[in-house]
């Protein structure tokens, strides 16, 4: 749409408030934070959704791997011959083999629930997600036979436990006497202290060698699950067709789709219905630009009869309205993406200020996963943002 000079004249003149229009004004400028505040909506919230799902994602994966093949009843036999076939899988770049089992864990008087898990140290050692994490003590002190674990912090923090204190682990299989099962109980030293970010992981995890978790639950060279990373998590599926009905009767092979996939399901339907229900808050905006326009178009009456008569045309007119209709839609999206950015950057600080305030906890990691509060702007999200509040505009003023 090309405006002539006049026609631009024109349109910047009518923009302003004349004589007896302050109240279509204030309508106008009611309608500009609308969108303002609409289109500032729907970066901040698409941001959070897409940062919280990547987030999750990358530690959930970071720790789980992106597909597992796990022994039934806990143990996966002739776990040697299936690591060398996964790593010769094309697509899969590495496979780690892991032991995984629920236990518990006492310290001082306080017992909690725990998650043990067994690598060896080559793994541990490079493991990104646990060693750029580690808050206190010393990963390196883990070595086969040292009886030293890694814990996670809210474990810690929960069993009161610190660097050099010293844990027992409760295993239900223990040795057999006349009068039952006697529980295994072994004592290890806490080496170092980690926080990955994810509740659960930071709650339950205890990390320790691969022997030593083979000898606390008593299963000689065995393994629990292999953990496998592939070179696209997407593509997981099509990745390991070949081998996914190899190990049948020995192991089942789960990908992180299966194995989150209530979680990310939920996410997928949640971002869907944030973005259209935000999106209703531009409509009603752009509603309000009409109906400013509409009285401002019958406040210019006279002077659209004069124009007319000089020789206007109704889609001169028409172009002029428009004009500043879209002016006042691209003010509101311009100001909604600079207050969505400034909010996405400082966004961690308006939590603990609202969280200050109100005396909630607005963000309980017990239920929201992660510790803070994360954001990834996708580009293309904030494309179609911007032409949702301009493409409706142009639209509905038309």
């Amino acid at each position: 749409m090309i405006l002539s000079r006049h026609e631009r004249m024109i349109a910047a003149r009518y923009l302003l408030p004349g004589k007896g229009e302050r109240f279509i004004f204030v309508v106008a400028s009611i309608s500009l934070v609308a969108v303002m505040l609409g289109v500032m909506a729907l970066v901040v919230v698409m941001s959070v959704m897409n940062g919280f799902r990547a987030d999750l994602f990358d530690k959930i994966v970071g720790l789980n791997g992106h597909a597992v093949i796990q022994g039934y009843s806990g143990r996966l036999a002739g776990w040697q011959q299936i690591l060398e076939e996964v790593r010769e899988t094309e697509g899969v770049t590495s496979a780690t083999p892991l032991i995984e089992q629920p236990l518990m864990a006492s310290y001082d008087g306080r017992v909690e629930g725990v998650l043990a898990r067994g690598m060896r140290v080559e793994d541990i050692r490079a493991n990104e997600t646990i060693n750029s994490n580690v808050i206190a003590g010393d990963m390196s002190a883990l070595t086969p036979g040292s009886n030293k674990v890694a814990i996670g912090s809210r474990l810690a923090t929960a069993l009161g436990a610190m660097p050099g204190g010293q844990i027992s682990l409760i295993s239900p299989q223990g040795r057999t006497t006349p009068f039952g099962t006697v529980p295994r109980i072994v004592s290890y030293d806490v080496a170092a202290i980690f926080e990955v970010g994810v509740y659960d992981f930071d709650k339950s995890f205890v990390l320790m060698p691969m022997q030593d978790a083979q000898t606390l639950l008593m299963m000689d060279d065995e393994i629990g699950m292999i953990e496998i990373d592939t070179t696209d998590p997407e593509r997981v599926g099509e990745i390991l067709a070949p081998i996914a009905g190899r190990y049948a009767g020995r192991g089942v092979l789960t990908d992180w789709r299966q194995m989150n996939s209530q979680l990310f399901d939920a996410l997928a339907v949640e971002r869907v219905v944030m973005f259209w229900v935000l999106s209703l808050i531009i409509l009603v905006a752009v509603f309000n630009i009409l109906s400013s326009l509409i009285m401002l178009v019958r406040a210019k009456r006279r002077d659209i009869a004069i124009l007319r008569t000089m020789g206007a045309t109704r889609r001169s007119m028409m172009k002029i309205f428009l004009t500043i209709g879209m002016t006042t839609s691209a003010l509101g999206t311009a100001a909604g993406l600079i207050l969505g950015f400034v909010l996405l950057e400082f966004r961690q600080n308006v939590v603990n200020f609202i969280q200050l305030v109100t005396g909630q906890n607005l963000w309980d990691p017990s239920i929201r996963f992660i510790t803070e509060l994360p954001a990834r702007t996708d580009p293309i999200e904030v494309l179609a943002i911007i032409g949702l509040a301009m493409g409706s505009a142009f639209i509905f003023e038309r």
